[in-house]
């Protein structure tokens, strides 16, 4: 570890990102930033934001992650759903996701990497996922099984009703 800044380019810094998120346990920008600091790499928070951006770093329930690490692990649906779902209401053919601002984007994430039965894709903004699907008996459906997830039963099919 360096104890000054050292002057980089653009292309050393996003390595230096890369390596890092590749080792893990990155749990914020923030975090990521006195990462940086700490290996002397002097830099703003707007510009990590930029090249978290440009590097298409996600947000998953176990830290920041690059796109090709998000993608290779398995679905981490529940967990994400617990961690970030508040709510979830249906119109139409949409099941639509409530979180805390800022955390609609990786709830969408591992919607889209998960491919419920029924699901055709997400669209997320800051605290909403919305989640298209199929039919309204599909969204219908993929709600309660995300609405099962959230009470902590994983998402098991509830018993049918007589």
């Amino acid at each position: 570890m360096h104890n000054y800044a050292v002057s980089i380019t653009r292309a050393e810094r996003r390595r230096s990102i890369e390596r890092m998120l590749a080792e893990g346990g990155i749990a914020s920008q923030h975090d990521l930033l006195g990462r940086l600091r700490a290996d002397g790499i002097d830099t703003t928070q707007a510009t990590l934001s930029r090249d978290l951006a440009d590097l298409g770093v996600v947000k998953g329930p176990e830290g920041w992650r690059l796109p090709d690490q998000a993608m290779s692990a398995p679905s981490e649906l529940a967990p994400a759903v617990r961690a970030y779902m508040l709510h979830v209401d249906v119109g139409g053919t949409m099941a639509v996701l409530r979180t805390r601002p800022g955390h609609a984007t990786p709830l969408a994430v591992e919607l889209d990497k998960t491919r419920l039965e029924g699901a055709l894709g997400t669209v997320a903004v800051d605290d909403t996922s919305f989640l298209a699907c199929l039919s309204p008996a599909m969204a219908r459906a993929v709600a309660r099984r995300l609405q099962a997830m959230l009470n902590g039963d994983r998402g098991r099919r509830p018993l049918a009703r007589r």
